[in-house]
C-alpha cells in the first residue's frame, strides 16, 4: 500500500530552495574555505568552477544535487561567484547537460564524504532506530518524523533519496512501533477479556455502541443527581471487568495520548481499524523493533 505523508506542495519543495536563502544559510552552507578554493581552482573553465561550488553548497544545504539552473537562486550564484572572483557574465549555461558535471558530483562524494541513502546500511539502520525511539516515546506524527529524518540525513552527509522512498521508510518505522505498542497493550488482557472485547465489536450491535458511548460521556454539571449518575457510571464500567494489567515498557506519555483518543473518539469508529489488535497476539517484533527490545 502506498504511503503518502507530504502534500503536493510539500513534495514540490522537497530537496529544493523555497525562496531566497537567508544570509545565515549562505554563510553556513555556501562559504568556501581554503581547502574548497584550492580544489575548485584546479578545475578548468570558469563555468565549471562555478558549477562545482554550487553543487557542493546544494549538497550541504539541501542534501541533493540540483539538476537545472532555474532551481538556483540568484543570491546563491552571487555569493559563490564573489568568493571565486568570477565576473558576473559567467553562467551555468550548458553545465547541467555536460559530462563534466557528473564527474564533479562523483568528486564531491569522494572528497567530502557524501553517501547515498540506500547504499549506506549503517546510516539506514541508525536513522530507523532513532525514528523508532521517537515513535515509541509518543512522537509518532508522520510529518514531524519525516522532517526529523531529513534533518538527520543532512547532519550525517547522506544525500536525500526520492521523496516516495523516504515516505515509505518513515511509514514502515511508524508501523513497526505501532505494532509493538498494540502487542504490549494486549499482553495485559486475559483470553476471556480478549474474547469479550472482540464480541463487542464483531456482533455489531447498536445497543452495545450506545451503552459504550453513554459510559464514555463524563458528567458536565455539578449537582447531587449528576454525582450519583457518575457513581453509577463507574459501577457500570467496573462491571465490564476489562481493565488490563499495566503494560510493561510503554511510556506514560503514550498511555495518556491513547486515553485522550479514547475519550474523543466514538466506539463505532473502532470498526474502521484495518487490522484488529487481536492479530498482533504472539507476533514477534522484527527489524528495528527487535533490536530495540534486546
Amino acid at each position: 500500500m502506498a504511503i503518502r505523508i507530504l502534500s503536493d506542495e510539500q513534495r514540490a519543495r522537497y530537496g529544493r530552495f523555497t525562496g531566497t536563502p537567508t544570509p545565515d544559510t549562505l554563510a553556513r552552507h555556501f562559504h568556501l574555505d581554503t581547502a574548497d578554493l584550492t580544489l575548485i581552482q584546479e578545475l578548468r573553465g570558469e563555468h565549471n568552477r562555478l558549477g562545482f561550488a554550487v553543487m557542493l553548497g546544494s549538497a550541504r544545504c539541501l542534501g541533493t544535487f540540483l539538476d537545472q539552473a532555474a532551481d538556483i537562486p540568484g543570491r546563491v550564484l552571487h555569493t559563490v561567484s564573489r568568493q571565486l572572483e568570477l565576473p558576473a557574465a559567467v553562467t551555468l549555461e550548458g553545465y547541467f547537460a555536460s559530462r563534466r558535471r557528473e564527474r564533479h558530483l562523483q568528486l564531491i562524494r569522494e572528497r567530502y564524504g557524501f553517501r547515498e541513502f540506500l547504499d549506506d546500511g549503517g546510516t539506514y539502520f541508525r536513522l530507523a532506530r532513532w525514528l523508532y525511539a521517537r515513535c515509541w516515546s509518543g512522537e509518532d506524527r508522520a510529518l514531524p518524523l519525516f522532517e526529523h529524518a531529513v534533518e538527520g540525513l543532512l547532519a550525517h552527509k547522506v544525500l536525500l533519496p526520492g521523496v516516495t522512498v523516504l515516505e515509505r521508510f518513515v511509514g514502515r518505522v511508524r508501523d513497526q512501533a505501532q505494532r509493538r505498542l498494540w502487542r504490549k497493550l494486549i499482553e495485559g488482557l486475559s483470553a476471556e477479556q480478549r474474547r469479550r472485547i472482540d464480541a463487542m465489536f464483531t456482533d455489531n450491535d447498536p445497543a452495545t455502541f450506545s451503552a459504550l458511548e453513554a459510559l464514555r460521556t463524563v458528567p458536565t454539571r455539578r449537582s447531587p443527581t449528576e454525582f450519583v449518575r457518575h457513581l453509577d457510571r463507574l459501577d457500570a464500567i467496573r462491571a465490564f471487568d476489562l481493565r488490563p494489567l499495566a503494560p510493561r515498557g510503554v511510556p506514560p506519555t503514550v498511555i495518556e495520548r491513547l486515553a485522550r483518543v479514547a475519550r474523543q473518539g466514538k466506539p463505532s469508529a473502532m470498526l474502521l481499524t484495518p487490522l484488529p489488535p487481536s492479530q498482533f497476539i504472539g507476533q514477534a517484533p522484527i527489524g528495528v523493533a527487535g533490536a530495540l527490545e534486546q
